[in-house]
């Protein structure tokens, strides 16, 4: 039984990633149904929400239906990061994660997300004092380090650890890598085998197939995996993993009728979440991967991506229905 703190989230769970405008209350509804067993808001600017920017406040906005829930806030102010803490109880989360991992210039240039990879004492210093401010279970999502020459991993989540995360997940590239190359566990390994950790160290990064989470659970020894990019535009991957674990064999691949009926939901919420405009707007990234796969889709996601009223996208998912009746998926 893998716990955070006291919550009890089974054997080898799977957690949804922070990943901004995209892990948002509709979508994170869609991947609970599906099996994700904690999901994270994206990631909240600490020195936007003590100025009551709307965008951040609005990230706030957790429901009972997803708990448990992580609100993860990025800054590398002390006082705006306490200021957030206060805030944040407020909306009862059930986790607060700190984020010491986003590799995004506009926020590194600040000395937050993986900016604070070149300071660890002030990394430290933030968490032991965010962790004295709540009695919400505080937890961290990182990196392996600033650059390939500075990989102190096992070190830092020793020292977190030890000032009171409950705990870590860790993404198994260098800020200096981005997104490129690929991910590299074995770092993240040496972690959860350190004889003086024990909380529960989470994988992220390239987990992109239900054998992949296996390898990440079996060889290299994890509590769990982060699930980021192969969510997606797929919901389904957290049912999809565990339908392999459970049997051995790939769940059976998700019909066009209920890819259709997904699409249509995720746009709807976002709609009733945050209006037509960022409703539209915010849900396209999502449409490629919900009909991947499909030949000469390309009218028809063009429409999904380009149109502006979300009556034009509902007509296009219905066009989609007719055009490929009785299309089979292979994946």
């Amino acid at each position: 039984m893998v716990k955070i703190d006291t919550i009890e989230l089974g054997e080898f769970p799977l957690l949804l990633a922070p990943m901004e405008d995209v892990s948002d209350p509709p979508f994170r509804a869609l991947c609970k149904e599906q099996g994700a067993d904690v999901v994270y808001t994206e990631f909240v600017s600490s020195e936007g929400l003590i100025r009551n920017a709307a965008k951040s406040v609005m990230k706030l906005d957790i429901y009972e239906k997803e708990r448990p829930v992580g609100i993860q806030i990025f800054g590398a102010n002390l006082d705006s990061m306490l200021q957030t803490i206060d805030i944040v109880e407020r909306s009862k989360p059930d986790i607060i994660d700190i984020n010491f991992g986003c590799p995004v210039k506009k926020v590194v240039s600040k000395g937050a997300g993986a900016g604070i990879l070149k300071d660890v004492c002030l990394m430290e210093k933030l968490t032991a004092e965010m962790v004295k401010r709540t009695n919400i279970p505080v937890t961290v999502k990182t990196r392996l380090g600033w650059d390939h020459d500075s990989i102190k991993i096992v070190e830092v989540a020793e020292r977190l650890q030890d000032v009171g995360i409950k705990s870590i997940a860790i993404h198994g590239r260098t800020r200096a890598q981005m997104y490129k190359g690929s991910a590299d566990w074995k770092p993240i390994a040496a972690v959860k085998n350190n004889p003086r950790m024990h909380i529960p160290v989470f994988g992220n990064g390239d987990v992109d197939t239900p054998e992949k989470a296996a390898l990440m659970r079996d060889e290299f020894g994890l509590d769990g995996a982060m699930i980021g990019r192969a969510s997606i535009g797929n919901p389904w991957f957290f049912k999809q993993v565990k339908h392999y674990f459970k049997t051995g064999e790939h769940l059976a691949p998700i019909s066009l009728e209920a890819r259709v009926e997904a699409a249509r939901r995720h746009l709807q919420m976002s709609i009733d979440w945050k209006g037509e405009v960022l409703g539209v707007f915010e849900t396209r990234r999502h449409y490629t991967n919900y009909f991947k796969g499909i030949p000469h889709f390309k009218e028809y996601r063009m429409k999904m991506v380009t149109s502006d009223h979300s009556k034009d996208v509902f007509a296009a998912f219905d066009e989609v229905l007719d055009k490929f009746a009785g299309y089979q998926f292979t994946v």
